[in-house]
């Protein structure tokens, strides 16, 4: 049936069924190997088996044995192992000319079957083996549902907690629990429904926005846009210079660092793809504000901090990208400090508004062999007076933004 000494066979979704070509390459191996609710649908077979219980490096190893003696191997996985599945770790393992993959149906294509929902633009993330849910809040940043693979970590009820504090309710989860199986249960819940509740081990959330941004994040957010306590805060043009000299790439990690009320990290988020933004404020206020622009916003890939430059900042993963646009009074040793965290390539920008800040962020950036470039900006908005326009000036802000070299060890 194949020349492949290796088939990976996808069993579908719940009860096991094969396609006639799929169940005769099983029913032809020497050896069986899976996890044990797929081994004992096939207790008749006669072959030997290699059961999928710890490190899968054993587990391959066992397989490799296998087959250079002279044995053929199925391989017996959930839904399509194409799709989140053993399929990729196999491929960089075994390589692609000795496998042979025979699709199943996919636990996302089951759930939208359930649902009575088209599933080709529907975007899927793991969250299988994860310590942080930010693939499922990139996802969410960029389309209103997205299915979801769990694990006995990241349950149903968790990710509604996360969610909720990051969005608010703004969102449903629809929990399809045992498909195929005689327990089989579908609920459509709210967070908040959803967090004291427990579920099936066997299940995939889809979480679907039911209420649109109050604010629609964009680059260039007009400054009313936002929750804010007073005048204090990266203006609109600023906001777009000071992005343009920081220039997000995609994944990259961001710190905002004296962020207010966000608007610097809100706006890095659109061009950090799919990277965490970090959102440092130190006053309280000011924290819950940014908390409340970034459910008003969606901009689930900003993480506020509430707390002191740099303490606060001790334990978060090392920057591609620094933003500061405060706490630069009566901190001596920040800016030092946040040279060195910086990772190799990365960029640094720092707003100035006092003359003595601006000479002492100078000499910080000499002093960690960091060479930087000053940009002055002065904008002025047209207001109405005396039956006319007059330009309106916002004080000048000195722009400040220095590269750390690429490593070459």
């Amino acid at each position: 049936m194949t020349d492949h000494p290796i088939c990976v066979v996808g069993c579908g979704i719940g009860a096991t069924w094969l396609a006639p070509t799929a169940a005769a390459v099983v029913a032809g191996a020497d050896v069986l190997v899976g996890g044990r609710r797929l081994l004992e649908a096939f207790a008749d077979h006669a072959g030997a088996r290699i059961p999928i219980a710890g490190p899968l490096s054993a587990v391959c190893e066992a397989m490799a044995d296998a087959v250079t003696a002279g044995r053929t191997v199925a391989v017996l996985a959930d839904g399509d192992p194409l799709f989140f599945g053993i399929g990729r770790l196999l491929l960089e393992r075994f390589g692609a000319d000795r496998l042979a993959f025979f699709p199943g149906v996919t636990a996302v294509a089951a759930a939208c079957a359930r649902l009575g929902r088209a599933w080709h633009d529907l975007p899927a993330v793991s969250l299988h083996g994860r310590g942080d849910m930010l693939p499922l809040f990139a996802a969410l940043c960029r389309a209103d549902a997205v299915a979801v693979y769990t694990d006995a970590v990241n349950t149903p009820n968790t990710i509604a907690a996360r969610l909720f504090k990051r969005g608010g309710d703004a969102f449903v989860l629809h929990v399809c629990e045992d498909m195929g199986l005689p327990g089989e249960r579908l609920r459509r819940l709210s967070l908040a429904e959803a967090v004291p509740l427990t579920f099936s081990p066997l299940n995939l959330v889809l979480i679907e926005r039911v209420r649109p941004v109050d604010a629609p994040l964009s680059l260039g957010m007009e400054d009313e846009a936002l929750l804010r306590q007073d005048r204090v805060f990266t203006k609109k043009s600023v906001r777009a210079v000071s992005l343009a000299a920081l220039a997000p790439r995609a994944g990259d990690v961001v710190w905002d660092v004296g962020a207010g009320t966000g608007a610097v990290a809100l706006e890095a988020s659109l061009l950090a793809v799919g990277g965490p933004v970090f959102a440092i404020e130190r006053d309280p206020g000011r924290a819950n504000l940014l908390a409340d622009n970034i459910r008003r916003t969606g901009a689930l890939t900003v993480t506020p901090v509430c707390g002191e430059a740099p303490d606060a900042l001790a334990d978060l993963p090392a920057p591609n990208r620094v933003f500061v646009g405060g706490g630069m009074t009566g901190r001596r040793d920040l800016l030092p400090w946040l040279c060195q965290r910086l990772l190799p390539g990365g960029r640094i920008v720092v707003n100035c508004v006092l003359l003595g800040s601006l000479h002492r962020a100078f000499a910080d950036f000499e002093a960690a062999g960091l060479s930087a470039t000053l940009t002055q900006l002065q904008a002025a908005t047209a207001t109405p007076l005396a039956g006319d326009l007059r330009l309106c000036g916002e004080n000048p802000v000195a722009i400040l933004a220095a590269a750390k070299e690429e490593s070459h060890v």
